[in-house]
């Protein structure tokens, strides 16, 4: 029996070896490319509405296209998925590459190459949670997607615009090329992935309309997963306000330099990746339950204490607490969705449920912007601090012991 359980966990460590891997190159290009693009767009033109959409193209297609997404990765081999999404990275990096060595970049080509891989992210990243099922047993899915979360948190907030920055000092070539190279290693590590990654009784030819309102209505009649989803719809909300508005309270109110404004910024990723080291340990100790409300309770810090205090240290351990929260929140819920959600509903599933959460941030960011316009930056952080806050009592509700524990 010993014999035959190492011969199962060792297809299952290099799998998710492989995910970490293939998620770590391919996030990191993404932090280059979400930092340089709009630098690059800067250089041209001095319109802000011209910059903000080429940022908009990276982002906009999971408000357009995730639904229909989500049925193409029900109906097809995720791995291949992932390949395709790749190729279309590489061609667009390639193309920006080949155009900027020519001398003749232009915001037309930021806007064409920002679109296609805005299209890619969203290909991968449905394609790549709904993979995770069949690449890893149940037993290590908790650890494999921490390490998953753990790699998205560090290379693609933290180590990819950092890196970004560099490439670009020393010419946008090398930053393209670079990002093209990791593009290429990600696609190429896809190859190692021992396993059948179409999803098992993949849905019928119905109509495209008829499957993503399935999904949809598969999301909203679970209790626990509607729940879950609407209350992360908040907690993305809060994060795009946060994000969009911290800057600039850095500099009002708090009267930060650059230096002391990436200390906050750290502590985000810092706290990030402190939860995906942290995780498995605190859902053995606290519970899965009580790991998921401490995301709660650090998004109201994160959003809470610029609303009390301007001290930097305040508010970098309320950045900390939040990407902390932020990770045990996604770590737990894509293994709670992992194990709930049937294998061929998985892709509409994720596409529905990244949809609420993407599409809320940018909400979060102009709802937040129009409070503090109105109210000041103090008073806004205070009212999404409380819309966090309310969270806490359908939470406890919903998310019982019971329902987090229950076989799929």
């Amino acid at each position: 029996m010993a014999v035959i359980r190492d011969q199962r966990a060792a297809p299952a460590r290099r799998n998710t070896a492989v995910l970490v891997g293939f998620t770590a190159a391919t996030n990191l290009a993404d932090g280059v490319l979400k930092m340089a693009l709009p630098l690059l767009a800067a250089q041209l033109t001095g319109s802000p509405a011209q910059v903000t959409a080429v940022s908009l193209t990276l982002t906009a297609p999971w408000l357009l296209i995730a639904l229909h997404v989500g049925v193409l990765v029900d109906r097809g081999d995720r791995r291949r998925l992932l390949w395709a999404a790749n190729a279309m990275r590489l061609v667009a990096v390639g193309w920006l590459a080949t155009v900027a060595g020519a001398g003749g970049i232009g915001l037309g080509h930021l806007l064409g190459a920002g679109a296609v891989l805005g299209v890619a992210d969203v290909i991968a990243a449905t394609a790549g949670a709904a993979i995770v099922p069949a690449a890893v047993p149940e037993a290590g899915r908790e650890r494999a997607n921490a390490w998953i979360s753990g790699a998205e948190t560090v290379c693609q907030e933290f180590a990819g615009p950092f890196a970004g920055g560099l490439l670009l000092a020393a010419g946008t070539g090398l930053a393209l090329g670079a990002t093209w190279v990791a593009y290429a290693a990600a696609a190429a590590a896809l190859l190692l992935l021992a396993g059948r990654f179409r999803a098992h009784g993949e849905p019928a030819s119905a109509p495209v309309n008829a499957l993503i309102a399935e999904g949809v209505r598969y999301l909203w009649r679970h209790r626990l997963l509607r729940t879950m989803s609407l209350i992360l719809t908040v907690l993305c909300a809060v994060w795009g306000g946060w994000l969009a508005l911290i800057p600039l309270y850095a500099s009002e109110e708090m009267g930060l330099g650059s230096g002391e404004y990436g200390v906050v910024l750290s502590a985000l990723g810092v706290g990030g990746l402190t939860g995906a080291l942290t995780v498995t340990w605190i859902n053995r100790v606290l519970g899965v339950r009580r790991a998921m409300l401490a995301d709660l309770i650090g998004t109201a810090a994160m959003a809470g204490l610029p609303a009390v205090t301007a001290s930097v240290w305040a508010v970098a351990a309320g950045a900390f607490l939040g990407g902390a929260g932020g990770t045990l929140w996604t770590v737990n819920s894509r293994t709670i969705a992992q194990r709930l959600v049937p294998d061929e509903m998985l892709g509409r599933f994720n596409a529905a449920y990244r949809l609420f959460s993407w599409g809320a941030m940018p909400l979060g960011a102009a709802l937040l912007g129009l409070l503090a316009e109105l109210t000041g930056l103090r008073t806004a952080f205070a009212v999404f601090a409380a819309a966090t806050a309310a969270t806490v009592l359908p939470f406890l509700r919903t998310v019982t012991a019971q329902r987090v524990a229950a076989p799929g």
